[in-house]
């Protein structure tokens, strides 16, 4: 009986966690998924069921692929913006000629990254203003009046601009997360670089990047899903627009649910939305060989 409470005792504390990720992350899929082979409004009161039409109909839509193609177009500015940019912040502030002045810059890196969406929308909204915004100020103070432009209002440069605020909001958090992993790594390793003559970049290719492979996954990780799921900074800034230009995945799901009304339909993208971010976790695990050694 003792033997039979104790092999029980680790389940039973692990059941609420459990019992939460089921209520309320895989209950929600499993039928988000199924509403998705359904086409129904919010207020319908039964639902007609559609087969795959809904994913007919989205893959033959042209905003999809739209905003497929800024969800892409985010997922790389992304990783080489936070991820890259992150990793060789971290290196530059935990070189022993930076330590003194390091916690002061960390600082100012991160600030952005606690700062409501809602609050940096706003600053950036009058950063981009074709009259009074400082882009254009700038560019026009170093004679380049040629490049000023309304930012957020044409639809060649609006993606651009919705992506060029989340690297600035976000680089200050994967930047601490290297951080924390570039702390963890022996110092032994650079004094034997010392030792043999090696420079600041040997030292950063040769010691610091192999070191910080498993911090790697995880920041790639979380910026491409990121990426694939972001929503808020396209909907404050541009809506989606101008016309569907800087749409992207999330903002096509709202537009669906909550002005068409197509509550199956916006499962569908949904569900789409799982699948890319799925598949990208898979093909993540599977390059990086996470958890194994070489």
């Amino acid at each position: 009986m003792l033997n039979l409470k104790r092999k029980i005792t680790p389940y039973l504390y692990l059941a609420p966690c459990l019992l939460f990720l089921l209520v309320f992350v895989y209950y929600p899929i499993v039928e988000n998924l199924r509403y998705s082979f359904f086409d129904f409004s919010a207020f319908s009161p039964s639902k007609t069921f559609v087969g795959l039409q809904n994913f007919i109909d989205l893959f033959h839509d042209k905003v999809f692929y739209i905003a497929l193609k800024n969800n892409v177009l985010y997922a790389v500015i992304s990783v080489v913006c936070q991820v890259f940019g992150g990793l060789i912040l971290a290196a530059i502030l935990e070189a022993p000629i930076t330590r003194l002045l390091s916690g002061f810059f960390r600082t100012v890196f991160f600030l952005p990254v606690v700062i409501s969406i809602t609050v940096i929308a706003l600053l950036f909204t009058f950063i981009y203003d074709p009259q009074i915004g400082i882009v254009n100020k700038f560019l026009s103070l170093i004679g380049l009046e040629d490049w000023t432009r309304a930012w957020l209002g044409e639809s060649e440069t609006a993606i651009y601009a919705v992506i060029a605020v989340s690297q600035w909001q976000s680089i200050g958090y994967i930047m601490m997360l290297f951080i924390v992993a570039i702390q963890g790594i022996p110092k032994e390793l650079y004094e034997a670089a010392d030792i043999d003559g090696a420079g600041g970049i040997r030292k950063f290719f040769s010691i610091t990047v192999p070191q910080v492979k498993e911090m790697f996954f995880v920041t790639t990780l979380i910026t491409l899903t990121g990426a694939f799921t972001v929503f808020n900074e396209p909907y404050i800034l541009t809506g989606g627009g101008p016309g569907n230009s800087s749409d992207v995945l999330g903002t096509l799901l709202y537009h669906s649910a909550f002005f068409e009304d197509k509550m199956g339909y916006a499962s569908t993208i949904a569900t789409v939305i799982l699948i890319l971010t799925l598949m990208i976790s898979i093909i993540q695990m599977k390059l990086f060989r996470t958890g194994k050694d070489g």
